[in-house]
């Protein structure tokens, strides 16, 4: 049992394992989120109180607003749900003097030019890219790098916000249009390729548990062109795996993760065969890979990261046993607000997406083969069946 009070923020509907674990434990847990989330279904059983503030408050409302929690309650950790939460739980440890990861490493896992530029300065592969700031920099970059080149904000989520630029006189006009804000992006070198994901689970800077995906469409293109995200578990054992998780390890102790969970993005060009990083996240990957994760592993990310937040290295982690099967996950816009799975009968489906006007399975078999023959199965069924197709929109940053 434990005598923690965690503050657990939450910009999204999400962590609701993360709280009941921490909750089992024995912690206090106290939610901040936003008006509109309130009615969510929180596992209110799991949590000492709820806190909401406006919708899009800025970081001074909410540092004042947790001073003011914390004249009541002592908050022993802060953990953040989301990739936009990650950079306010920052900004709260450093105000409020409570342990935890700072500013400085916060932007490894939030920014995508503070993580380019760390990561380059150890060695670690990634696109080349230059920040959009110094006129003579960025007309240096694009004389040596052809077009095309991927215009990105420094701190949206995934693929949110990204442009493809197809050449010098397109990407003047998108820093003339972006005005004060140009500052707040990066240009890099469009590598094509095929995507991969690492989602980890680190305890005192030592990577404890890892499991490799590949995406089969690259997010980008799924985000700004529609259609069906699929990922599944890399082949056990094959080189892919051992590459991915040799640099994996190699990202997270430079870049500073102590403990936690991470969600690495990585390109294999298509040109040299080796891979790059793409983004580097200290947060549970979204569109239910965490419940691939599980079919495959027995591991329920969110749930071992609220007992790594409570222990903290004392006593020391132990990973519960895993298994080494193989998973898949489909996510697409649905036509339909409550899409109809009754033809969808393979014994390996082992999980729905809830999320309304979505279609989402997750698969669990013995063998990569009959994964990949799953997938391939329902992506063109998805298509078929529930697919809708909307406009990518970007959330505007706090």
């Amino acid at each position: 049992m434990s005598d923690v009070n965690l503050l657990v923020l939450a910009s999204y509907f999400k962590g609701e394992r993360f709280m009941q674990q921490a909750h089992k434990r024995g912690a206090k847990v106290y939610l901040l989120t936003q008006e509109k989330l309130l009615k969510s279904p929180w596992p209110r059983e799991s949590i000492t109180e709820v806190f909401a503030q406006a919708n899009g408050s800025p970081l001074e409302h909410t540092l004042n607003a947790v001073s003011y929690l914390a004249r009541s309650v002592r908050i022993d950790r802060i953990v953040p749900m989301d990739d936009y939460d990650v950079e306010v739980a920052a900004a709260l440890r450093e105000h409020l003097r409570i342990p935890g990861m700072g500013d400085t490493t916060a932007r490894h896992f939030r920014d995508k030019l503070a993580m380019r530029v760390k990561a380059q300065e150890e060695g670690i592969p990634v696109p080349e890219f230059v920040h959009v700031l110094n006129y003579d920099a960025i007309r240096e970059f694009i004389a040596r790098v052809p077009a095309p080149w991927m215009l990105k904000p420094r701190s949206e989520a995934s693929a949110s916000g990204i442009g493809k630029i197809q050449n010098a006189e397109q990407l003047w006009r998108e820093i003339e249009k972006k005005g004060d804000r140009a500052s707040h992006f990066l240009l890099e070198r469009y590598l094509p390729g095929d995507v991969y994901h690492v989602d980890s689970i680190v305890s005192e800077r030592k990577v404890v548990f890892a499991a490799c995906h590949q995406c089969r469409r690259p997010p980008f293109d799924v985000a700004h062109g529609g259609g069906i995200f699929a990922t599944s578990t890399v082949e056990r054992g094959s080189a892919d795996e051992l590459a991915l998780k040799a640099i994996n390890d190699q990202i997270l102790t430079k870049l500073g993760l102590v403990r936690g969970v991470s969600h690495v993005e990585f390109i294999r060009s298509s040109v040299d065969g080796k891979f790059y990083m793409l983004e580097s996240a200290a947060r549970v990957g979204g569109a239910h890979i965490a419940e691939m994760i599980e079919a495959s592993t027995g591991i329920n990310l969110w749930q071992e990261w609220a007992n790594i937040e409570i222990d903290r290295g004392t006593p020391a982690y132990q990973l519960p046993k895993t298994r080494e099967e193989y998973g898949g996950v489909l996510m697409t816009l649905a036509r339909q607000e409550r899409p109809d799975f009754s033809a969808y009968t393979d014994p390996e489906i082992v999980y729905h997406a809830p999320e309304a006007n979505h279609a989402g399975l997750v698969v669990r078999a013995t063998k990569h083969a009959r994964v990949q023959q799953l997938l391939e199965n329902y992506v063109e069924r998805f298509g078929r069946d529930f697919c809708a197709v909307l406009p990518a929109v970007a959330r505007p940053s706090n």
